[in-house]
């Protein structure tokens, strides 16, 4: 059963922008938050970026002020705008959902980031 659907991931030069969507259903956009994590290989899967039900947002700091997560409740989907890409951020990123623990999430989409 699909719950969530990630799309915008590609391949872009340093500096470039890639725009993140993920469709949710109503139950799982109805959880008390919902957001990015990304792992890139050799490494653990880490959250980058949180959107609550009520709108607030949280980001680490390796992508503050680069990337922007915000929320489409008309559409059940949120999106995360990422900006000024680096070769660091490539990773696959995962939409999640929770309302206490990280356990529901999509399928994941590839963000690649070389020159």
């Amino acid at each position: 059963q699909v719950h969530l659907v990630e799309s915008g991931g590609g391949s872009v030069q340093p500096g470039g922008s890639l725009r993140l969507s993920c469709a949710a259903s109503p139950t799982i956009f109805s959880m008390n938050a919902m957001g990015w994590h990304r792992q890139a290989p050799g490494r653990q899967r880490e959250l980058v970026a949180i959107i609550t039900r009520g709108g607030s947002t949280h980001y680490v700091d390796a992508v503050e002020g680069r990337f922007v997560i915000s929320r489409d409740n008309a559409k059940n989907t949120i999106n995360l705008q990422m900006n000024n890409l680096q070769p660091e951020d490539t990773a696959v990123y995962y939409c999640g959902a929770r309302n206490v623990e990280w356990d529901t999430w999509g399928q994941g989409t590839q963000v690649t980031v070389s020159a």
